[in-house]
């Protein structure tokens, strides 16, 4: 139960008069036992909140940066008309700052016996499960002096996705693998491993693809075409150790792995390879296996949707064994992961012949603008010293990288927002030249 403002201040214009001209304790009970009396009959006329109904329904997943909505449904079984003001609460991840008052708060009036619905826009600005708190309720009286209050808990869940920003890219990424894959007009001979067709020769061509004897059973030369690969496997594997929760702007590391991972998986699918995923630190933290097509990108943002960086030193064998289980026979293993000279050279590198004596081997890493902005900067002592830090941060990481290409392994270091369509550039690269 709750008095209300206006009972507030209807005791304060009642009191005030009496303060002036008659101030004593009869002249106080006389005009506040009016006004108890007519809070009781406000009181008791509310609607009771217990009894009320609520039931919910809407979205049950939406990706980060657009708006999804749930609706609540009030039911009133009792016999007085319900006044009231519901809260609806959500975590505050739920909004953006500042919204959370009027995206959560409703009025409604709902009629002996009836019902109505009430919806709340929500507007998540982090990924994962979203759990909806208690729905408290303030029924007010007719007079609206006094209110009943109680809560409900109604649960629901809203999985917040990866919002997938590099989908933008695939349209291009996958007109170059129809090229690579024969299915466009183009001026060279389609490169590949695995053959497709005959066609006659043309100048130009390559003389070591001519098929002599398909030429002598025709009357004119003809050469082999070639289509890349197919039915490869893609093994994805998302480092959530700690070196992936270094925030690269407004997002950790992990979310630029994740958007790079989705665009490179959208483009093997539709390049018929099989795509597995696997996130590692200490344990095993998502594992996707078998899925194929529709149903690989929706397996893979669920998976990654309640993906956290842990800070902990992920467990590179342990990471390396989990790898090898999952891909018997030779695959491409992406590691998403940093490229922080310390973790690479005493946890991976010593474990990296048993990779790629089987696989081929690419890691992705996401470099930060920042310290790009800070080598060209110049002009004060500060920013001259600024920019010899980035100057020996950029040579350590193309250091560790030459490390890592020694070793057989093809580096992808770029921003957040080049890493994908660069991922998918050396994916598309390694399939032209036959190397998966």
């Amino acid at each position: 139960m709750a008095f209300t403002g206006r009972a507030a201040l209807l005791a304060a214009l009642g009191t005030l008069p009496v303060g002036l001209w008659d101030p004593s304790w009869t002249g106080v009970l006389a005009v506040n036992t009016p006004l108890a009396l007519a809070c009781a009959c406000d009181f008791a006329l509310a609607a009771p909140v217990r009894r009320l109904g609520l039931t919910r329904s809407g979205d049950t997943s939406v990706r980060l940066g657009d708006p999804a909505e749930v609706t609540l449904t009030v039911t009133n079984p009792g016999g007085r008309p319900l006044r009231a003001r519901l809260r609806d609460a959500w975590p505050p991840s739920t909004w953006r700052p500042g919204t959370e008052t009027d995206a959560s708060r409703h009025r409604l009036t709902v009629p002996p016996g009836e019902r109505r619905r009430v919806t709340t826009r929500l507007l998540p600005t982090r990924r994962g499960d979203r759990r909806a708190d208690r729905v408290t309720i303030r029924s007010y009286g007719p007079l609206g002096l006094f209110a009943r209050q109680g809560s409900h808990e109604v649960p629901w869940t809203v999985r917040v996705l990866p919002p997938f920003h590099s989908r933008k890219h695939l349209p291009s990424k996958l007109a170059r693998l129809r090229e690579l894959d024969g299915r466009t007009s183009v001026l060279t001979r389609g490169e590949g491993t695995e053959f497709d067709s005959l066609r006659e020769y043309v100048p130009g061509d390559d003389t070591r693809s001519i098929d002599w004897r398909a030429t002598a059973q025709n009357s004119s030369v003809a050469v082999r075409t070639w289509r890349p690969e197919r039915d490869r496997h893609i093994l994805l594997v998302l480092d959530t150790g700690r070196t992936s929760a270094g925030r690269v702007g407004d997002a950790p590391r992990l979310d630029a792995s994740m958007d790079a991972a989705l665009l490179l998986a959208a483009l093997a699918s539709r390049a018929g390879d099989r795509v597995d995923l696997l996130a590692h630190d200490r344990r095993v933290r998502a594992l996707v296996q078998g899925k194929t097509g529709g149903k690989l990108l929706p397996a893979l943002v669920n998976a990654m949707a309640t993906l956290e960086p842990e800070l902990v030193e992920t467990d590179a064998r342990g990471l390396t064994a989990t790898a090898l289980r999952c891909a018997p026979r030779r695959s491409l293993i992406v590691l998403l992961t940093g490229l922080d000279a310390a973790p690479i050279e005493e946890g991976l590198l010593p474990l990296l012949p048993q990779l790629t004596r089987r696989h081929t081997v690419v890691l992705a890493a996401v470099a930060d603008p920042h310290i790009a902005a800070m080598a060209k900067a110049r002009g004060t002592v500060d920013a001259v010293y600024e920019a010899a830090a980035a100057a020996q941060a950029q040579e350590e990481r193309r250091r560790t990288a030459e490390r890592l290409g020694r070793h057989g392994v093809t580096v992808v270091d770029a921003t957040p927002d080049a890493l994908a369509p660069a991922l998918a550039d050396a994916y598309l690269a390694l399939k032209a030249a036959g190397r998966l």
